[in-house]
């Protein structure tokens, strides 16, 4: 997908929001436990039901890795119906790759030749060998991961450099903003750190940033907003269990679709649309 379709998206919708699938078979309905291919079932309503309120889908690689065979299957069911059925969305692997030159390149292939992803988020702690591979393929993008929605971010993240007085995330964000373009590389900066994101947008004022952070995590959307948003949107606002797990009774499509419209009309608002 382009940046000039992504951005059309985002106004046609009037809506940024990400939607997470992050599927814990373990927290599915109690409807949907006793069937044989609950998963699917589930992620299938769920995206049904969400899609007209979001612009984007990220699905968490992790909570099917973790199922081996079975689960790696459902991955791809999905991401298939996905683009099969609403070719609009732009669709996220949030696999968190990055390895040396060789073996990013097989990362690359698996999400972004062999399955219709549109982009995957990337670690760049082993450096622009690691990332360059997965700018290789048209029309893809990647997501390098700048400053997380997590506590332990400031473990390494927000850390001053002391030759430079810079925080290690700005220095993330000024090298690895070298390696591709805004049309092909957007930003991880999680919504639990709004303050940070002027200071960010200073560096990168023109690139996508994907927000989690949102919703369950406690992130504010208005301060994500006024700290980071730009003419063309800029920013993907990722929010998982807040709607997927919105209820766990036989209404969970409908409650789910409920929550991801209430963000929808939140950011319209704040879109000024």
């Amino acid at each position: 997908m382009t940046r000039q379709q992504l951005v059309d998206s985002i106004f046609a919708k009037k809506s940024f929001l990400c939607v997470g699938l992050d599927t814990d078979i373990q927290l599915l309905p109690q409807c949907l436990k006793a069937k044989t291919d609950a998963g699917f079932e589930f992620n299938k309503n769920i995206i049904d039901a969400t899609v007209a309120f979001a612009t984007s889908i990220k699905i968490n690689t992790a909570f099917y890795e973790c199922d081996g065979l079975k689960g790696w299957d459902l991955l791809e069911r999905t991401a298939h119906y996905i683009k099969q059925n609403y070719p609009e969305i732009f669709l996220i692997a949030d696999a968190k790759r990055g390895d040396i030159g060789n073996t990013s390149k097989m990362y690359a292939r698996a999400f972004l030749q062999n399955l219709p992803f549109d982009a995957i988020t990337v670690a760049p702690y082993m450096g622009a060998d690691s990332v360059k591979p997965f700018l290789e393929f048209e029309n893809k993008w990647v997501i390098v991961l700048a400053l997380t929605s997590n506590s332990g971010a400031s473990d390494f993240q927000t850390l001053t450099l002391h030759d430079s007085q810079k925080k290690l995330c700005h220095q993330v964000l000024e090298t690895a903003v070298k390696w591709g373009t805004a049309n092909n590389m957007m930003f991880v900066t999680g919504a639990t750190r709004a303050e940070m994101l002027s200071q960010i947008r200073e560096i990168i004022p023109h690139h996508f940033l994907l927000v989690p952070g949102v919703g369950a995590q406690g992130g504010s959307l208005s301060e994500v907003v006024k700290h980071a948003y730009t003419k063309d949107c800029g920013l993907l606002v990722n929010s998982s269990r807040g709607i997927i797990y919105a209820s766990g009774g036989d209404d969970y499509a409908s409650k789910a679709a409920a929550e991801a419209e209430k963000l929808q009309q939140q950011m319209m608002e704040l879109m000024g649309l």
